[in-house]
């Protein structure tokens, strides 16, 4: 039986993030740099976890992230992940279902473990990024659902998971099949660090035309194309994908298409608390906009007011009515 068509279908780490707040005191005896993102062992992670306040935990992962807000603003979305049959890969399934994310990926081997993020947030809303990736880096060619993809108007894919080399050839197979049905690839950046390791691979595939829609963040693009400054990121990202949307923050976003360029202001945000999947929601928003068929700036403000909720409360995943939200944009 074929499946309903989805607007956006995400690839990404099945991750559950456990989040707690923190002191400057205990990032300093733990040797942590504040706001920086780190890949730990099973170790490692169980030790750090017995020493972390108590905190919340829920289905999380950089593309689920995106998937779910894609849902939450009344959108057709699945993601493809893979998680261990542990108590871990229960949460993530349960609380990606609840949120209405078509999610069916057949859970792995009891080893390794599903991925957790143990993330520790200051109280200057810094958050501290601790990943072990375990079962999630694991996730393969096979594991893929090929009419599932060619059911979404949208792939989405994260950069995240370009690490390990299983899962980055099940993408490289995953946008073939996008693209021989038509569908559009979007991708993003993830973080800096991640651009560092494969700055190579991810501008051989932006320049081989295989991105519809691109994503980064300010230092994302910079560090891309190998300068410091905006304007000149732009330059060269401009025309290489249908669609280049670079976030920058408080500063707002620009939406680099048809030759055009079209700024957009940061929504307001009353009290920021925690940074944790702004990226993720904005892409979201603008996924979501896509969807319904919406200008491109009106799409990147779609995706300012999902990053703004989200950076008003802890988690990665929105809690206030979105599409009530974004409704005065109608």
């Amino acid at each position: 039986m074929p499946y309903p068509p989805l607007d956006v279908l995400a690839i990404g780490n099945a991750i559950v993030d456990v989040i707690a707040t923190t002191d400057e005191a205990f990032l300093g005896s733990e040797g942590l740099v504040k706001g920086s993102m780190r890949l730990i062992d099973a170790e490692e992670a169980t030790r750090l976890y017995g020493r972390m306040a108590p905190g919340r935990e829920t289905s999380g992962g950089s593309a689920a992230n995106t998937a779910a807000g894609v849902a939450a603003l009344g959108c057709r979305a699945g993601f493809i992940g893979r998680v261990a049959p542990d108590q871990l890969g229960e949460v993530f399934r349960h609380d990606i279902r609840a949120l209405g994310v078509h999610f069916d990926s057949p859970a792995g081997a009891e080893e390794p473990p599903t991925a957790r993020c143990l993330i520790l947030v200051t109280s200057d809303a810094q958050r501290t990024m601790n990943t072990f990736l375990g079962a999630s880096q694991h996730l393969h060619a096979d594991d893929l659902d090929h009419e599932l993809i060619r059911s979404a108007a949208i792939l989405y894919l994260e950069g995240y998971l370009w690490d390990p080399e299983a899962p980055r050839a099940a993408m490289r197979v995953a946008i073939e099949t996008a693209r021989n049905a038509g569908r559009k690839v979007a991708f993003t950046l993830s973080d800096g660090f991640c651009v560092d390791r494969h700055r190579s691979d991810f501008r051989t595939l932006i320049e081989s035309g295989a991105i519809d829609i691109l994503f980064a963040n300010e230092d994302e693009a910079c560090s891309l194309t190998r300068t410091d400054s905006f304007d000149s990121a732009a330059d060269w990202l401009e025309g290489k994908a249908e669609v280049v949307v670079i976030t920058r923050s408080e500063k707002g976003a620009v939406v680099l298409a048809g030759g055009e360029r079209h700024p957009v202001p940061a929504a307001p945000v009353t009290h920021i608390v925690d940074t944790t999947g702004a990226g993720d929601l904005f892409a979201a928003g603008f996924l979501a906009g896509l969807a319904q068929n919406r200008e491109l700036p009106v799409c990147a403000h779609m995706g300012a007011i999902a990053a703004a909720e989200v950076i008003s409360h802890y988690g990665a995943r929105p809690e206030a009515d979105l599409k009530a939200l974004v409704a005065s944009l109608s």
